[in-house]
Formats: structure tokens, sequence, C-alpha cells
């Protein structure tokens, strides 16, 4: 869960942190509006780089992850489980439960869908009402954070310290119930923003016990040169240049951005060129060619042996859906 009690100078600088997060993309692939009445259970399986979000217009819901922990959730409350996971909504915790995707579901418009399973006859006040989301949880350069990241991350969390949280919450209780025309549309993109809300201030709270890159980020000196490295991945920056970003000799800086950060700092600009290579050539379908170009790289030969070294496999061999990190070389 999001920490309350970080203070702001535990926190990394905000100017830093909003330009890294400038390229974060989060956006709902296929939402749901879910009417339910006890005894209920509905399981969410794992897909591969995908967020899991869920909104309690009524409850309440238990919420049982893959780890086994049992979360209620009452009316108003929002999870997002940013590595999604297989986990389960149910009625009580120890419920069985159907995969939701085997049920029927009336396509309110484009992304969004109304799935019904209690009985026409049961009274509203004994419905609940979830509108859950499967996102794209894409950090670019960053994708590592989100292995960071809790299990779950609850908005109940937040409201104290971000209570311009509340409208908008409010709202998607509103638009759930009512089910107005349009709410279907408004929902969706209300969803994108409180999920994106909810990872700001993971961030801006601290990152709870993270280190590496986020220690980097507390350093204000390393700071400006991570800053640096993500607003121009394609430079050809030397070690002479990344020290002097930092204000220090090419010695002492090496020797503290591997403290901090775990890898050198040539390793760290490698790392994050091919993150962002998988982006783009195995999700937007960019030419290796073109990549190679962007990245800094003189030839696509030279990209490729890069690529491989990092990855484990070439540049050509990506699939349409990307590939992660997680099978990166040592």
């Amino acid at each position: 869960m999001l920490d309350q009690t970080s203070e702001n100078h535990l926190s990394p600088d905000p100017d830093i942190v909003s330009e890294l997060l400038m390229g974060m993309r989060l956006v709902g692939l296929d939402y749901r509006r879910i009417e339910a009445a006890a005894p209920f259970g509905l399981t969410f399986g794992e897909v591969e780089g995908r967020a899991q979000f869920h909104f309690v217009a009524r409850g309440p819901v238990y919420l049982r992850t893959q780890s086994g922990t049992i979360n209620t959730m009452n009316t108003g409350d929002a999870v997002l489980l940013p590595r999604g996971g297989a986990h389960s909504l149910v009625s009580s915790p120890d419920m069985p439960c159907q995969n939701i995707h085997l049920l029927d579901a009336a396509p309110l418009c484009n992304s969004v869908s109304a799935i019904k399973t209690c009985n026409p006859d049961t009274p509203n006040e004994q419905r609940i009402l979830v509108f859950s989301g499967c996102m794209e949880f894409d950090l670019g350069g960053l994708h590592p954070l989100v292995g960071l990241m809790p299990e779950v991350m609850f908005v109940s969390t937040l409201i104290t310290r971000y209570p311009e949280l509340l409208p908008m919450l409010e709202a998607m209780e509103r638009e759930t119930r009512q089910a107005r025309a349009g709410f279907a549309g408004i929902l969706a993109r209300l969803a994108d923003v409180v999920a994106a809300f909810i990872v700001r201030a993971w961030v801006e709270c601290g990152c709870g016990d993270s280190s590496g890159w986020i220690a980097a980020l507390r350093d204000p000196r390393l700071g400006r040169v991570i800053l640096a490295i993500h607003n121009d991945p394609g430079h050809d920056w030397s070690l002479a240049e990344l020290a002097s970003k930092m204000g220090a000799s090419r010695s002492v800086f090496a020797e503290r951005f591997l403290e901090v950060t775990g890898v050198t700092p040539l390793r760290y600009l490698t790392e994050l060129r091919m993150r962002l290579a998988l982006q783009w050539i195995g999700k937007n379908h960019m030419p290796i060619e073109t990549a190679a170009l962007k990245l800094g790289y003189g030839s696509q030969a030279a990209f490729s042996r890069a690529f491989k070294r990092i990855v484990g496999h070439p540049p050509g061999s990506l699939n349409a859906r990307g590939d992660g990190l997680g099978q990166a070389a040592s």
C-alpha cells in the first residue's frame, strides 16, 4: 500500500519525477461493468504485461490475491494491481470462482462491456457493482519500477494526502450506478486517470522501501544524471560527460552510480536503450534500423549485438507483443 507518512524530504524531487513520468502510458484495454449478488466468485487470470484496476461502486467485495491475501473493498474503494497477477473478487473469502472471461458480456461501447450474473429479481441494494479494467501499463525506460511496486495499491490510503481524488471517485460511483448515456466511456477515462494518479502518488510518497533508481533520484546530483540520460537516451554519453552532470570526477561518479543503482552508468544507459527498443520495435513496429539510429547506434549490426547481449535474442525475433527484459542477460 501507499505510505501516507512519508516526509517530503524523503520523496524524489518533484520536477525530476514529473519529467520521468511524462512518458508513462496507462491505458485501459478491456473494461467491464460487473453486476452480481452473493454468493459469487470471479477470477481474473494473469495477463503478461498488463495491470488490473477495480472500482467498487456498491460493495462490499473481497479481493483475494495470488499471494493469498484477503482485502475488503467497500463502496468507493479502488485498487490497482500494477503487475496484474491472478486474483479474484468474491462475496466471501472462501468462495470458489469462475473465470470472468467465460461469462457472457454485452458490449456497451468500444472496449467496455457489461456482465450481469445476478437474478433480475434481486433488489438493487443486494447487488454489488464493480467497474474493472485490464490496462496496458508502460513506463518505457522506467519499466523496472513496476517490479518494485506493491502487489496491490489501494486508493483509500491516499485520500487524506490527496483529497482531490474524492470528486473523481464520487463521479465514478455515480456513473457506475446510474448508467446514464455515455457513462461507459466516461468511466473508462476516469479509471485511467485514477490509476495513473495512484502510480504517481506512490512515487511522490517515496516508493516505499525501494532502492536503486529511486535512491538515485533522492540524490539530487545523481538525479540530474538520470534525468539527462532519460531525456536523451540516443546521445553518445561518455563517462566524463555524465560525471560532469553530477559535478564529480569520473571515478567518484562511477563508484557512486554503481553503489546506488547496482549497475555501471554505461550498463544503465544500454539497458534503458534496449527497453525503449523493445517498446518501439515489439509494440510500435518501428523498423529496427530506425530504432538503432534513434538510440545512437551507428549501424544496425552494432545495435543488434547490444540488443542480443542485454535481451538475450536478436531484435528481429520480437513478436507483435514485444518481450520484456525478464530474460535479460546478466
